[in-house]
Order: structure tokens, then sequence, then C-alpha cells
């Protein structure tokens, strides 16, 4: 890993355009931050959850408004190893985090044969939900980038049927005060990896032990977005837009 100072001076310097810029504009377009907020920064050990990190902790440093962030970690059953490298990536960034236990793996390991990723992140955001309450805060913040969102608008078109996708920030139907934010929501993934590859780290890819043997579908929409880029380089661009761009006119909420 290159310096600690380095990694962070180019958050703010090499990658401004394409990583810290897009990040405040997120923030600042749907107003995810407000005077006075508690943000608990889930941290799930791969690459985005940390970016989204270190991000706060600049926006703390510079930001005019007045907020608190709390760095927690749900552990959901991760192996030795894997609960190891997060500790150990969370020191040499300088984040003070907050662990906490969930048996989230073994229950979709039990019933979530057919959609298990799907019965993981509900389980999850529930949790993390939970606890964020318990220690006082009232936002949660996610490290969902631009590429989770067109994959899940395609996701849901392609095999459920629906176009859904995944909103920038949101209310909690089940936890009455808290939200629900992604300042992610513009980065593209490919900036993150050339951020990560540039640091000289090293995050936990995918550490579930459950889609090891459950293979989804995310990999095969991954494949299928990048080719349909290599006929139109705006073909993402133009997914992610028509999430905000729906002709009430031309659809329906009723079968045909």
């Amino acid at each position: 890993m290159k310096e600690l100072k380095d990694v962070e001076k180019s958050i703010i310097k090499k990658y401004r355009k394409e990583i810290y810029r897009r990040f405040i504009r997120a923030i600042n377009d749907f107003e995810m931050i407000k005077s006075g907020d508690v943000i608990a920064v889930c941290i799930s050990g791969g690459k985005d959850s940390f970016l989204l990190a270190k991000c706060m902790q600049e926006l703390k440093r510079h930001n005019k408004v007045p907020f608190e962030i709390k760095f927690i970690v749900m552990n959901p059953g991760y192996n030795r190893k894997n609960l190891k490298k997060i500790k150990e990536n969370a020191k040499k960034l300088n984040i003070n985090i907050d662990i906490f236990k969930s048996n989230i793996f073994s229950v979709v390991d039990t019933y979530g044969s057919k959609s298990p990723c799907y019965l993981c992140a509900r389980m999850r955001r529930g949790a993390l939900y939970d606890y964020a309450r318990s220690i006082g805060c009232n936002k949660i913040a996610l490290g969902h980038h631009f590429n989770d969102v067109i994959e899940t608008v395609l996701l849901n078109q392609l095999y459920n049927g629906q176009f859904s996708g995944m909103l920038p920030i949101l209310d909690s139907e089940h936890f009455e005060g808290m939200k629900l934010i992604r300042p992610l929501y513009y980065v593209k993934e490919k900036d993150i990896k050339s951020w990560v590859k540039y640091s000289e780290l090293e995050f936990l890819d995918c550490a579930c032990s459950v889609t090891k043997k459950n293979e989804g579908k995310r990999q095969e929409i991954k494949q299928l977005i990048n080719e349909l880029i290599e006929t139109n380089e705006n073909a993402d661009i133009n997914i992610f837009n028509s999430m905000f761009n729906v002709n009430p006119n031309t659809t329906k909420n009723t079968k045909s």
C-alpha cells in the first residue's frame, strides 16, 4: 500500500473528477446529508465500501454542514481470514470500525437456495438499520455505485419482469425515521478499480460462502452491458438515465 497521505490525497486530487466530484455531486443532487445527521457508513470489506468510508472522511473534514459519521462492519459469518483482512485494511486506512455479529450467512445457506443474494441483501439491510439506530444514527450509507445501479435495472427487467432500480436515497419501510443513502451513485466501477490499483490496496471480493455455491446472474449482466457498450458507447449511461426518464404514457401496471 502507498503511504496513507498519498492514498487520501489521490481521492481529492488524482481522482477528483472521476470519484470525489461525482461523490459530491450525488450528495448535493439528492440532498443526502442534512445538518445534524449521524450517518453509519457500512463497510462490507470490499473496495466500494472502503472507498466510501474515505470519501466520507474527506467530506467531514472539509464540509461546512455539521454531521457525524460512524463506521460499522456487520460480521454475517465471515471466516477468520476474511475478518482479519477487513480489520487490517481498516487499520491501514485509519478507519475506526465498530464490528457487530449476525448469523445471516447460516440463515441464507439454509433458506435461500432459490435467491440467496436477494435474501442476504434484505437481511443485511435490516440488521444494519437496526444496529445503526441502536448507536444513535439516523442514516446508513452504502457503497453501491453507478454500475450496481444499471446492473440492477437490467436484472429486474430480464429476470423479474419488472422495471425497478436502485434509488440514491430512500426512507426505511420498517425503521421509522431512518434513511438509506448511496453517495457513490455516480461513480463508475472502473474508476474505483483504478483507485485501488494506484493505492496498491487489496480488498475482499466476495466473502460470502453461499454465493460460491449459487452463482448469481450479475456477472452475466456485467458481460451483457460490456457487449452493448462495444456497439453503443453510451449504453450504460442511457440505462442509468432511463431510471429518471420514465414516460408514464407508455407504461402500465397491469400484465399484458
